[in-house]
């Protein structure tokens, strides 16, 4: 059986980057366009050239290193009104942005046309044919998005179709509906696109004829949904982003999109092999847009295969169909174990396997490994987001920890000082550790007592593991844990470090927050030593 194509449409660098809290510089932009380019998305978005020198500036960086098979599109809006489209500055940017493929959108609301643009609705017709058949005049292949479609379309559809009919006149190579309000329904929307197939007999078959494409976003929850109706239409292009970014509630998120599409209804959108790229791509956008991954996200997150459950992990060892509903490798992700106090002896073995611990279920140390879990998650410890500080756990127990340094004592001094009443606050702190034979004392400073803490450690440890320059914490987290005793209540601190390729997280616990987060800090420094000592992977916790 033919497995029928589904063009991929990326507008994560500006549709995405619309997103309140994300601004991309230009090199940003370039990296996640190589990504995707990598990854064998066809078409990207790359900006809307002329709006900000930024944009300029990255599609002359692309002319001068082009990408390997995608096609980096402008993007704009039609001319204005009572202009000549030849005569309009916004074309001519899009121009000189020398792109084979330009998408256009318009108008195909009436209250958008004589709320928004001020102008008629004959007028609003012309503004679409004039700026598409100038655009093709011009060597460019025209993408036609039809902005507030479904909406248009409820309102008066005649007109609707109107400026459709307009544009496959004027030359236009996809009709693109755009559910931009974000709130039409997945029933809606299949009802409405074969409709508009219908009463425009288009012939979706034939290649040369104008073809469909569905841009939507995600204000009522079903972006996706939305998108896969459209497809089951007849579609044959999707726009979305990675990770779903975009105004709002984000766009369609083609991190869950594409898998659906492909593994689930049998579409080829990316080759097998691109396809393990999704879950790596999607994380490293995350760090570059600088939001944290979503560990609960579809298909990608850490979560999307995490098993807790002790009669789930049994089933999964045993068959991974019991609770998996596709092979995670399949987008470059991977099962997980969790480890809790609801664990059971299969998660010890599975979790013990993973971090290539030999353990025979017969041996006495894994219920003592078991106990040991639940006696510290008893007492506020958190294993599951914590499996650095799980993998020393059981490797102490076997007796397999090597004491790399022995922390004698340590002391944090911290100030505040008050400047044009805004607090500032300057922390030192000492440190005291023997690493063999040898007493190290080392100081100091930081923003912070737990900055000043983990610069002393650094500074005493570099010289021993000079690798650990490299080293750096990426999240902290405090949760107090019995909110009831005050100042008295016990507090949990996590603490994500990095080599800046992996990642790793510990834990510590105390009434003391400064002596938890000395724990998590020295037990995430430990055991990055221990696996650069061991020359393996650091177990992946993103």
């Amino acid at each position: 059986m033919i497995r029928k194509k589904i063009w991929l449409y990326d507008t994560t660098l500006r549709d995405g980057s619309q997103r309140e809290g994300i601004s991309l510089s230009l090199n940003d932009k370039l990296q996640i366009v190589r990504k995707l380019d990598e990854m064998g998305i066809p078409f990207i978005e790359g900006g809307w050239p002329g709006a900000n020198p930024k944009d300029v500036q990255f599609f002359w960086r692309l002319k001068e290193e082009p990408l390997k098979q995608a096609q980096v599109v402008a993007f704009c809006s039609t001319r204005r009104p009572h202009k000549k489209a030849a005569e309009d500055p916004m074309l001519k940017a899009i121009l000189a942005a020398n792109t084979h493929w330009v998408t256009i959108f318009g108008k195909s609301w009436d209250l958008h046309v004589t709320e928004g643009l001020k102008t008629s609705l004959d007028e609003n017709i012309a503004m679409i044919q004039d700026s598409i058949s100038y655009l093709i005049s011009q060597q460019r292949q025209v993408i036609y998005d039809a902005e507030h479609w479904f909406d248009g379309y409820k309102a008066n559809p005649d007109y609707a179709l109107a400026t459709l009919q307009g544009a496959i006149a004027s030359g236009a190579k996809w009709l693109v509906f755009c559910d931009t309000n974000g709130g039409t329904l997945p029933h809606e929307i299949g009802q409405i696109v074969g409709e508009v197939v219908d009463k425009l007999n288009l012939d979706l078959d034939d290649p040369d004829a104008v073809q469909l494409g569905i841009h939507t976003h995600n204000d009522s929850g079903t972006a996706v949904a939305n998108a896969i109706a459209s497809v089951l239409e007849g579609a044959t292009m999707v726009q979305g982003t990675i990770n779903g970014y975009g105004e709002r509630c984000g766009n369609a998120n083609l991190c869950t999109l594409i898998p659906n599409l492909q593994l689930k209804l049998n579409y080829h959108c990316l080759e097998p092999e691109q396809l393990t790229q999704l879950t790596p791509n999607s994380r490293l956008i995350s760090e570059i847009v600088n939001l944290a991954p979503d560990d609960h996200a579809p298909f990608v997150g850490r979560s999307a295969f995490a098993h807790k459950g002790g009669i789930h992990v049994s089933a999964v060892a045993r068959n991974p169909l019991t609770y998996e509903h596709i092979v995670p490798e399949a987008i470059g992700n991977e099962r997980r174990i969790v480890i809790s106090d609801q664990s059971g002896l299969s998660n010890v073995l599975s979790k013990a396997q993973n971090f290539g611990i030999d353990l025979d279920k017969n041996n006495p140390k894994c219920r003592e490994i078991l106990q040991r879990l639940k006696t510290l998650e008893h007492e506020g410890y958190q294993f599951e987001a914590a499996e650095a500080s799980f993998e020393l756990l059981m490797l102490e127990a076997l007796g397999k920890r090597k004491q790399l340094f022995e922390i004698k004592g340590f002391q944090v001094h911290s100030d505040i000082t008050i400047t044009e009443q805004i607090p500032y606050t300057h922390a030192l702190a000492t440190i005291k550790l023997v690493m063999g034979n040898e007493e190290l004392l080392e100081v100091a400073e930081g923003n912070g007592p737990v900055s000043a803490l983990d610069a002393a450690l650094r500074k005493a440890l570099v010289k021993f593991y000079p690798q650990i320059a490299g080293f750096y914490l990426t999240d902290y987290k405090v949760r107090i844990l019995n909110s009831t005793a005050g100042t008295n209540a016990k507090t949990r601190v996590l603490v994500e470090s990095t080599n800046g390729a992996q990642r790793w997280t510990t834990v510590g616990v105390s009434t003391n927050i400064i002596d938890a987060s000395y724990q998590a800090v020295v037990e995430g420094l430990e055991y990055g030593i221990n696996h650069l000592l061991q020359n393996s992977a650091i177990v992946m916790e993103s």
